[in-house]
């Protein structure tokens, strides 16, 4: 359905006199509710107020929520209190002997055993960790008299010779301390000892025999 001239003209005057999209449509014939709201929106018409009211709104969510007053009913006259009799002389009762205290039994306390059968403590017989012990002081050690004036440990470097002499252990335990050979750690004294030249296979000695069943020396 097309929107002519004289159907927007109607729309129009139907639409200033206050009556409702449903109406309008229903005039028109063959357009809905919702196609009147649109047209006279792309229009430019004024918009209708909307027929909820935000006061009345709320009026009736109050009115909901308090609940309705019921029948009024009347009450019962109180039943008249009885006249006080007089109380007859009571001997005063004596309180019965306390029961004697029974001690508790001792509660269990469940301990599971770690790895190598120990058992573990429980949580109430944890105790503070022990605080460490002060840091000792090292105090150097004074050097023997026996080794003063020669080469100690401390003093090695690559321009010394590294021979020792003695048995470590020994308080005169110390090293050569020589100028060493170049390209040797040792000096050249102590060069003939450490390094000898190996014997031609012809001036060998023979290794001594082996007991009988042993393999044969060649």
């Amino acid at each position: 359905m097309s929107w002519t001239d004289e159907r927007i003209e109607t729309l129009r005057k139907m639409w200033e006199k206050g009556m409702t999209a449903s109406q309008i449509a229903e005039a028109l014939g063959g357009v809905s509710r919702n196609a009147v709201i649109g047209k006279a929106h792309r229009l430019g018409l004024q918009a209708r107020p909307s027929p909820v009211k935000p006061n009345d709104a709320e009026a009736k969510s109050q009115a909901a929520a308090t609940p309705k007053p019921g029948p009024v009913t009347k009450a019962a006259p109180a039943p008249a209190a009885p006249k006080p009799v007089a109380a007859a002389p009571v001997e005063a009762e004596t309180a019965p002997p306390a029961a004697p205290a029974v001690d508790a039994p001792p509660a269990v306390i469940l301990r599971s055993v770690g790895p190598g059968g120990f058992l573990r403590q429980a949580p109430g017989e944890q105790q503070a960790p022990i605080a460490p012990a002060p840091p000792r002081r090292l105090v150097p050690a004074k050097p023997s008299a026996d080794i003063a004036g020669k080469t100690s440990l401390l003093d090695l470097n690559d321009r010394i010779c590294k021979w020792p002499l003695g048995h470590p252990g020994e308080p005169d335990f110390h090293f050569c301390g020589e100028k060493v050979n170049p390209g040797f750690p040792y000096c050249v004294a102590h060069c003939g000892h450490a390094y000898q030249a190996q014997l031609p296979r012809r001036d060998r000695r023979p290794p001594p025999p082996l007991p009988f069943g042993g393999p044969r020396v060649r």
